[in-house]
C-alpha cells in the first residue's frame, strides 16, 4: 500500500462511494460523510453505457445490477408519427462484462446497490453530516465537520457534486457551472408493448426515449430545448409534460401520455455543464466527478467518468510513494477521456439546439461511444 493510510470522501454519491468502497477494499481507513441524512438519490432513470458495466465489474456490484437493472442491446430510432424504424444503432457490448452494450437502471436502486456495498466493505459512514473547516499542513489534513466533531486525514477526496461545497471552499474562482439551452423531463412508467431496447423519437425541438430499467419497468426522457433556464413548479411537471408527448402522433408515446400520473415520478432538470481547467486538486484534497467535470447526458456517460474517476483515485493512491505522486497521475490519466465526454456532450446539445447536421451529431456519437470502451 501506498503511503496514504487516512482518507475521507466527502459525498455519498456514486463518485465518492466508487472511491470509497475501493480505498476501503485497498486498506485505507476511509470515512465518507453525505449531508442528507437518508442518503437518497433522487432522480428517475440513469442509461449506462457498456463501460459502465465494467465499472461494475470492477466494484463487484455487476451481479447486482443484473438483478436489478436492465442490459439490452442496440438503439431504435422511430418516426414520431407512426413508430417506424428510422435506423437502428448498436451500442457496442463491453468485453468481459457478459452483458450487451445498453443498459438502464433506476437511480435509487443502484444508490442502494452501492451504498450496501459501501457499508460492506467497511467505509465509516456519517449521515447529516459535512465539513466546516478544512485545514491542511505538510503532513495531512484537518477537517471539522458540522456535528462539532473533527478528524486528521492523509488525504480528502471532494465528490460533493455539480454545486460542490468543497470546490466553492478551495476554488472560489472556478468557473460556475454553464446552462446549455436544455432541459429533461423525467418519468417512470411500464415498458410499452414492443418496447425491450432503448427507443428514441426526434422532433423539432424535442427528444423522447424510452428505456428499460428492470422487468416490466422503464423510464422515459424527453428532451427539450429551452433558451433560459427558468423555474418550473412540481405542479405544472404533468400538463408540460403532456403538452410536449402532444407534438408526437406515435401510438407508443400516445399510450404512454395517457398513463402518466402523479405515481409517475415525474422530475425536471435543466441541462448544465462543467469542465474545470486541471489541476483538479488543492494541497491534498482532490475533487472527482460533477464537482469538476459535469455533463450532459447526450451520451450516457455522466455516471461512468465519475465512477471511473473513485476507480481510478483509489488505485493511485493505493500505489503511489505519496499523496502528490498519487494526485498527479490520477488528472494525467482522466483528462483526456472527461475533457472528451463534456465536450462531445456539449457539442450534440448544441447540435440539437441548433438544428444543426445531422450527420456530424451521428458522427460524434459513434465515436464517443468507441472512445469509451477504451481502457481507463
Amino acid at each position: 500500500m501506498g503511503a496514504i493510510t487516512r482518507a475521507l470522501v466527502i459525498g455519498g454519491g456514486f463518485s465518492g462511494m466508487s472511491a470509497a468502497i475501493m480505498l476501503a477494499r485497498g486498506g485505507v481507513q476511509t470515512q465518507l460523510v453525505e449531508i442528507d441524512a437518508g442518503w437518497r438519490s433522487y432522480g428517475a432513470g440513469i442509461s449506462l453505457h457498456g463501460a459502465t458495466l465494467r465499472v461494475f465489474q470492477q466494484l463487484g456490484i455487476l451481479d447486482a445490477f443484473r438483478h436489478t437493472g436492465a442490459a439490452t442491446d442496440g438503439l431504435l430510432v422511430r418516426t414520431p408519427h407512426d413508430d417506424r424504424v428510422i435506423v437502428p444503432l448498436p451500442t457496442p457490448p463491453m468485453p468481459g462484462t457478459g452483458l450487451p452494450g445498453n443498459a438502464a437502471i433506476m437511480r435509487p436502486a443502484l444508490a442502494a446497490i452501492l451504498s450496501q456495498a459501501t457499508r460492506e466493505a467497511g467505509v465509516s459512514v456519517k449521515l447529516g453530516c459535512s465539513f466546516e473547516t478544512i485545514e491542511q499542513d505538510d503532513e495531512g489534513v484537518t477537517v471539522g465537520f458540522t456535528d462539532g466533531t473533527s478528524g486528521r486525514f492523509d488525504a480528502v477526496i471532494g465528490a460533493d457534486g455539480l454545486f460542490s461545497k468543497t470546490r466553492g471552499t478551495l476554488m472560489p474562482d472556478a468557473p460556475s457551472p454553464a446552462y446549455v439551452g436544455q432541459a429533461v423531463w423525467r418519468a417512470e412508467l411500464p415498458t410499452p408493448d414492443g418496447i425491450d431496447t432503448l427507443n428514441m423519437w426526434l422532433g423539432k425541438g424535442v427528444k423522447v426515449g424510452i428505456n428499460p430499467v428492470s422487468p416490466g419497468r422503464s423510464y422515459m426522457f424527453i428532451t427539450e430545448d429551452r433558451p433560459a433556464n427558468d423555474w418550473v413548479d412540481e405542479a405544472d411537471l404533468l400538463p408540460r409534460m403532456t403538452a410536449l408527448l402532444d407534438r408526437f402522433p406515435s401510438p407508443i408515446l400516445t399510450r404512454v401520455k395517457a398513463g402518466l400520473g402523479p405515481e409517475s415520478k415525474l422530475i425536471y432538470r435543466p441541462l448544465e455543464k462543467l469542465l474545470l481547467r486541471q489541476p483538479w486538486h488543492v494541497g491534498r484534497v482532490m475533487l472527482i466527478g460533477d464537482a469538476v467535470h459535469a455533463t450532459t447526458p447526450h451520451l450516457g456517460a455522466g455516471a461512468c467518468i465519475g465512477m471511473e474517476d473513485g476507480l481510478v483515485i483509489a488505485e493511485e493512491m493505493l500505489r503511489a510513494p505519496s499523496v502528490a505522486d498519487a494526485f498527479a497521475a490520477h488528472e494525467a490519466r482522466r483528462w483526456d477521456r472527461c475533457h472528451m465526454v463534456v465536450t462531445n456532450s456539449a457539442r450534440l446539445a448544441e447540435i440539437e439546439v441548433s438544428g444543426g447536421s445531422q450527420d456530424e451529431h451521428n458522427a460524434i456519437m459513434g465515436r464517443s461511444m468507441i472512445a469509451l470502451t477504451e481502457p481507463i
